[in-house]
Parts: structure tokens; C-alpha cells; sequence
């Protein structure tokens, strides 16, 4: 079994959609356009593969010096709650994180959270800890994957969160994402983030996700179906009634976590921008947190509406770089996903530029 903590993603491999002239919103990016530009977050991923039927893993969100006695404020919001989102109930009642936020399979996911407390209590500051609030989430890439064998352990955990690091993030189809599939394509992890002004205050707001959910892509208001992109059906897609989508948003902003449930309900609503279908059975969640909190004096809730913009905006950008990083993968049972090709999705896009340059589109198409 191949098992990798993945460096940062290699320059080339595959393009993003800014590489692309695909610009969602008009906000600014951070440097990276990724979740590790908010100062003090970090990310990692392990991969887990044993061909053909294993394409699974396990993605690291770590913000520093997280703990039970040093908290950061946070939100978490439910869109469709058919999924496990493990330590939910307590971050909604208290409004703090007392861990990094670990993304993996379905059925890996207790065996993530367990894996997760025994790494947290080895940290400084849990020397006595006897209570702990473990937040993982999960999608089912049961399609891909052969996820009744469960295959994610506690050294590939360790390893995502020992190699987790505040560069580039390396997206597609590793970690977490290895065998997810969403919207008729490949999918797996993406990321982005945007830089929006809040009452004279420049902060940073970043996002992951990990896509695996049903619906119809649609890229700056234009629908995109494998058909429209050369694509022909190759092997079962997933039925209409699962998938999920798990979103982590990350802010320097000193919200309260009111503020940040908030935040992180607008990070579900964007899914919808992207085709999603929020079906039955679809776990659609986002856990938003803050990295500084009372930094600055707290925000107006009147002046959060850039920061729920940059959030739309990221999180609809992050779902399409999910896309445009994964590779067409053959796995369990021989089901194959098909990658999104990025020259035909230009073609596709520009057939309808005259539609997509109308004043008022949300996108910014330089293509």
C-alpha cells in the first residue's frame, strides 16, 4: 500500500482556474490563493492507495497552538446533515475549536478521530487534559474506493498532521480528496482565499474543501456537463441521492463565534453557485474559525459583507480548483471518474463569453 504526506503541489501539473483566466469575484487573492495564506493555518495531507480498489486518505486543516485551554472562536453550519461531522455538537454549544480539523472517508472517520485525540494529548498544554473536542468530517468515495476495508490509520493521521505546513496546498486527488467525485467529474480537495476590507481593516479570509457532491457544474453562471465537455459515460456515476461536501473556512478577523456561524453558513450557500444539488442524501457542512481572536478590536456585523462576499467567492473558486487538480481515476469494482479537461472547459466558456461579460456577472472572465 502506497501511503504519502504530499509536499506541496508541483508547479505544472495541473493548472487552477486563475492559471486558466477564470477570475470568480473581483476581490484580491492572498499570495498563495489558498487557506494557508490566513497567518497561523496549516495544511496536510496523507494518501492512501492500494490499486486498484483503495484511493483514500486523510487532510490536516491545523491552526497553531490550537488546544483545550487555548480554543480559537468558531461556527459550524449544516446544509444537508446526512454525514458525520464528529464533534459538531459541541462547537455549535460552546463556539470554540479545541483541535485541527482532519477530513477523511466515511467509515476512516472514527478511526481519524481517535487518532487525532491520542496526537493532541501529546502536545504541550494537554498534560492534563481529560475532556477533548476532536472535529473530523468526511464523504463517502465508496465509489472509488473500497471503503469497507477503512483503510486511513493513526500513523497516516500523524503523518498529514506532522507534515502539515503554511505553504501551497496541494489539491485534487490526494488526501481526502483521493477518491471523491462531484458534479459528473473527478474531484477531490481545492482551495482559495481573498483579502476583503472591513471597515478600513484589511483581513484574510481562506477556505479547503473536499468535494464528493451530486448536481450539475456550473462555471461563472454557465452549466458544464461531461457531455458538453467531450465526455461520454464511462462506467456508474454516483447516484443522484449521495455525496457530501465538506467546507473549512479559515479568517484572522476577530469574530465572535456568532459572527463565525455566520461566516460559515454563506460557505454553504456558495455550493450552490457550483451546481450543487443538496440532495437527500448529501452532507453538506462547513466549520468556520478564527485564528486572532479580539485582534483589533471586534467587527461590526454591519461591516461583514465583503468577508461573506470573499467567502462565496472562495469557496465557488476552491470547488472548481478541486476539479481542475484531479486526475481521471480508475478504482473499486473498475468505476472510473473522468478528470475535468481544462481546454475544452475554455471552449465551453467561450462559446457563452458574450452571456458572461454581461455587466453584473459575478465572474471576471479573462480568457
Amino acid at each position: 500500500m502506497e501511503h504519502l504526506a504530499h509536499p506541496p503541489s508541483a508547479p505544472g501539473t495541473r493548472r487552477r482556474a486563475r492559471d486558466l483566466g477564470i477570475v470568480i469575484g473581483r476581490a484580491a487573492t492572498g499570495p498563495l490563493n489558498a487557506i494557508t495564506d490566513v497567518p497561523g493555518v496549516r495544511v496536510g495531507h496523507t494518501t492512501v492507495r492500494r490499486l486498484p480498489g483503495v484511493h483514500s486518505g486523510v487532510t490536516a486543516v491545523v491552526p497553531d497552538a490550537v488546544g483545550p485551554r487555548t480554543p480559537l472562536p468558531a461556527g459550524v453550519f449544516t446544509g444537508n446533515g446526512y454525514g458525520k461531522l464528529i464533534g459538531t455538537t459541541q462547537l455549535a454549544e460552546l463556539g470554540t475549536l479545541e483541535t485541527s480539523v482532519l477530513l477523511t472517508s466515511t467509515l476512516s472517520a472514527f478511526r481519524v478521530a481517535d487518532a487525532l485525540v491520542g496526537w493532541m494529548l501529546e502536545r504541550p498544554g494537554c498534560e492534563q487534559a481529560q475532556s477533548l473536542n476532536p472535529v473530523v468530517g468526511e464523504c463517502n468515495d465508496g465509489l472509488l474506493s473500497d471503503i469497507r476495508a477503512r483503510p486511513v490509520h493513526e500513523e497516516h493521521v500523524r503523518a498529514a498532521l506532522d507534515a502539515a505546513s503554511d505553504g501551497p496546498v496541494a489539491e485534487g486527488c490526494v488526501g481526502a480528496g483521493t477518491g471523491t467525485v462531484a458534479l459528473g467529474f473527478k474531484a477531490g480537495i481545492g482551495t482559495a482565499s481573498r483579502t476583503p476590507d472591513l471597515g478600513g481593516r484589511r483581513f484574510t479570509a481562506g477556505v479547503l474543501v473536499q468535494t464528493n457532491f451530486g448536481g450539475t457544474l456550473r462555471v461563472l453562471g454557465r452549466t458544464v456537463t461531461p457531455e458538453s465537455v467531450g465526455l461520454g459515460a464511462d462506467g456508474p456515476a454516483p447516484e443522484g441521492e449521495t455525496g457530501s461536501c465538506m467546507i473549512v473556512v479559515a479568517t484572522d478577523a476577530p469574530l465572535d463565534a456568532r459572527q463565525l456561524t455566520r461566516v460559515a453558513r454563506r460557505a454553504v450557500f456558495a455550493l450552490a453557485r457550483s451546481g450543487a444539488a443538496y440532495s437527500h442524501g448529501s452532507g453538506d457542512y462547513a466549520v468556520a474559525f478564527g485564528t486572532r481572536p479580539g485582534t483589533g478590536g471586534p467587527v461590526a456585523d454591519a461591516e461583514l459583507g465583503p468577508l461573506f462576499e470573499a467567502v462565496l467567492d472562495g469557496v465557488e473558486e476552491a470547488v472548481l480548483n478541486s476539479l481542475l487538480a484531479a486526475r481521471t481515476t480508475t478504482g473499486f469494482n473498475g468505476h472510473t471518474a473522468r478528470a475535468l479537461p481544462a481546454d475544452r472547459l475554455l471552449s465551453v466558456l467561450t462559446d457563452g463569453r458574450s452571456g458572461l461579460d454581461e455587466p453584473g456577472s459575478r465572474g471576471v472572465p479573462r480568457l
